[in-house]
């Protein structure tokens, strides 16, 4: 076996003609983007994106610079730094493995380093948007309410100390009020997150977070401003040994840091970019006037079966998606919550038939090389289940209509966070609200009223919902009285 080849520029050329290379020259690239949350779904979604069109001529005017503001982004920085930002995403399905060398990323900045560089890139006039992928947990969102959350330690330290940020908004905030002093037009604000009307809520919270630290700067970003909402596709899990195990022995790269993703990737854009964008629908994307029924459509079938069938799955000991397929009745459930409870609220978007794309979905949740983590599908359940079912379930409830699937997915989604399997084994709990929540389900047990009682989470509407509760009382009590086996098979037939 060759020696792997250490990725980096001046390496590229070494590697096997079989990975796409960037073939554009990187140096001639400008950092007009900046992107907050370098993950691995920014990395293979938008950055290949933008890597695509690079490829293209005279498009050097847009490249990215990442921006990490947490601890833990030290790791991705530790990465991507000593490989010149240049990274393998790695395509997997029954067809086979494909890699390419995507190199749209050009300049990594971490804030705990130094916050003054993050503020300068974000405000020098190459810089003309900002995007972000921060998680749906990083809108500082009251899920009870949908208003602006700010009791939270973080947007109290920053509006204490508006020139020493440390969460998105404060930096957002510090850069766009350099700019105004500055005489600089505003960059652009895009969201990518799963997050219905994703540019409306960024705009939404982030005007309130301003509107609290300065009214000046507030009425400057309302007039000039841009919030462009945006729906993005792609499973991309976590990175593992076996990812870098597969570059390293399949293609010969050294990669600290690939990302395993699918073939499939879609991308709709509202236009609104004032201070210019890139021609993404070169590309793939599709630019619109309106992504709300694109959103909604993915939002709810998608990330909706997502969290259907990622707490029973581990609760029957399951690790992986294409394992909750492979289970007749989980893949039932999923199905039945799709066609029954989900589809009657949907509008489909221009050109998309819903049978066929609830398919396509069933088919990528199958992809066996994918293996994409269930604790990862489950992570935040706090900020995921109040995005992805707590809306559907509302919406029936105003129509009259199921909610069976939905509630049996609240239920164990509770059941979940006692924090063990029956078999008494630990389960993976991942989620900022995670000792609340925990400490909930352990008082509450078969009944559902303490977690029930977060109204940052659940609000009035739906505690109020008579059907709502004993829907999720039984099927919780079921999941205590009868296991967890039994109740599936009540709910879906064996």
């Amino acid at each position: 076996m060759p020696k792997p080849i250490k990725l980096n520029q001046s390496n590229l050329k070494q590697l096997p003609p079989e990975v796409q290379v960037p073939a554009y020259d990187r140096q001639a690239v400008a950092q007009s983007i900046v992107h907050i949350g370098v993950g691995g779904f920014f990395r293979a979604h938008q950055a290949v994106y933008l890597d695509d069109l690079l490829h293209l001529p005279g498009q050097e005017e847009w490249g990215y610079c990442g921006v990490g503001l947490l601890k833990h982004d030290q790791r991705m920085r530790d990465a991507l730094v000593p490989q010149d930002c240049l990274y393998t995403v790695l395509e997997r399905s029954a067809e086979g493995d494909k890699a390419r060398v995507v190199g749209s990323v050009l300049n990594f900045l971490h804030a705990l380093d130094d916050p003054q560089a993050v503020l300068e890139k974000m405000a020098s006039p190459e810089c003309r948007i900002v995007s972000l992928t921060i998680t749906e947990s990083g809108y500082y969102i009251n899920e009870g309410t949908g208003e602006f959350n700010d009791t939270h330690p973080d947007i109290v330290h920053d509006l204490q100390n508006p020139h020493a940020p440390r969460c998105s908004f404060g930096y957002l905030a510090e850069a766009l009020d350099l700019r105004r002093r500055r005489g600089l037009a505003p960059f652009t604000v895009m969201s990518c997150d799963n997050v219905q009307h994703n540019g409306d809520v960024a705009k939404k919270m982030i005007m309130a977070f301003v509107e609290r630290r300065d009214p000046v700067l507030h009425q400057w970003i309302a007039e000039h401003c841009a919030f462009p909402n945006s729906m993005v596709d792609r499973i991309v899990p976590a990175t593992t040994d076996e990812h870098r195990a597969v570059v390293r022995d399949k293609f010969c790269i050294e990669d600290a840091w690939p990302a395993g993703t699918e073939p499939f990737r879609q991308w709709v854009i509202e236009d609104n970019f004032p201070n210019g964008r890139p021609p993404w629908e070169l590309v793939g994307a599709q630019m619109t006037s309106d992504v709300l029924p694109y959103e909604k459509m993915k939002m709810r079938l998608l990330n909706g079966s997502h969290q259907a069938m990622c707490y029973i799955g581990m609760l029957l000991g399951l690790d992986y998606a294409h394992e909750c397929m492979q289970h007749p009745q989980i893949r039932r459930l999923v199905e039945t919550m799709m066609d029954e409870d989900v589809t009657p609220l949907l509008v489909a978007p221009e050109g998309i038939d819903l049978t066929e794309y609830k398919k396509t979905l069933i088919e990528r949740f199958s992809n066996p090389t994918i293996k994409d983590q269930l604790p990862r599908i489950g992570t935040e359940g706090s900020a995921r289940i109040p995005k992805f079912i707590l809306p559907s379930i509302i919406d029936q409830l105003q129509r009259g209509g199921s909610i069976k699937m939905l509630a049996f997915t609240v239920a164990a989604w509770f059941r979940f966070l006692a924090g063990t399997d029956e078999q008494g084994r630990q389960l993976t709990v991942i989620d900022p609200m995670k000792d609340t929540l925990m400490q909930c389900a352990s008082r509450g047990r078969r009944g559902p009223g303490e977690l029930l009682g977060l109204g940052e989470l659940f609000g009035e509407t739906l505690v109020n919902s008579t059907e709502f509760v004993e829907q999720v009382t039984s099927a919780l009590n079921s999941f205590y009285d009868k296991g967890v086996a039994a109740t599936l098979t009540e709910y879906v037939g064996s």
